[in-house]
């Protein structure tokens, strides 16, 4: 049974949301400046950013953007009018709609992305720090109380 929140770690998961949150706000504003709006942004990341062998689907989209199939059938409207991206149908399924980067989006994204490497590598240590104080084991002590094991007085842990 999983032992109280310590006080260290309400603070520290405080302090990762807070981190997160000043990180996307900061993208926001980057994206802007680019003369994208934020989901134009994560759309093209989304895009890019895809694992090998996973097709840009419009579904898949949706669903690493987590937003419903319409909304997305939206943005990709307003992104495709834009010049920033393109749909074409599957080779192997016609049924299925494919999403890539046209050269517009492709060199928007890219400047975007520059500066979002350069901030999170000037302030990700301070993410990294709030992760790892929530990742890390603490000893736990039961009630207050050690086992005693083969005459050896042992501390239980998670």
């Amino acid at each position: 049974m999983p032992g109280k929140v310590t006080e260290s770690e309400y603070r520290a998961l405080g302090e990762l949301r807070h981190l997160i949150r000043r990180f996307v706000q900061e993208g926001d504003v980057t994206a802007k400046q680019a003369g994208l709006e934020p989901q134009q942004y994560l759309l093209l990341l989304a895009i890019r950013g895809l694992p090998p062998g996973q097709a840009a689907t419009i579904s898949t989209l949706a669903s690493r953007l987590s937003l419903r199939h319409h909304s997305t059938v939206e943005l990709i409207d307003r992104m495709e009018a834009h010049g920033y991206v393109k749909r074409i149908r599957g080779r192997e399924d016609r049924r299925q709609v494919l999403v890539s980067l046209q050269p517009h989006g492709a060199r928007l994204l890219e400047q975007v992305v520059q500066q979002r490497m350069i901030e999170l590598r000037a302030n990700g240590r301070a993410l990294v720090a709030a992760i790892s104080e929530l990742l890390e084991p603490r000893p736990r002590t039961f009630a207050g109380k050690n086992r005693r094991r083969r005459g050896r007085t042992v501390a239980l842990t998670r």
